[in-house]
């Protein structure tokens, strides 16, 4: 898992897996879930991520830069 913050455009990126991405669907107001080609979720797009992410300083601080691999 990868985590990314853009500041100028407040977008948290969530990357799950690396893999392409054939669809994306935004599954709440200004929440995508990017899909590969079997509907499984590569990755999740947060716009406006300060206000809908409570404990976004929290989160970045624990996992920025660092990149887990789950198994």
């Amino acid at each position: 898992m990868k985590l990314t913050y853009d500041k100028e455009t407040d977008t948290l990126l969530i990357v799950l897996k690396s893999k392409a991405i054939d669809e994306t669907e935004e599954i709440r107001p200004g929440v995508l879930a990017d899909l590969d080609d079997t509907g499984a979720l590569v990755s999740l797009e947060i716009l406006n991520a300060s206000r809908k992410v409570d404990t976004l300083k929290e989160l970045l601080a624990s996992h920025a830069p660092v990149e887990l691999e789950m198994a």
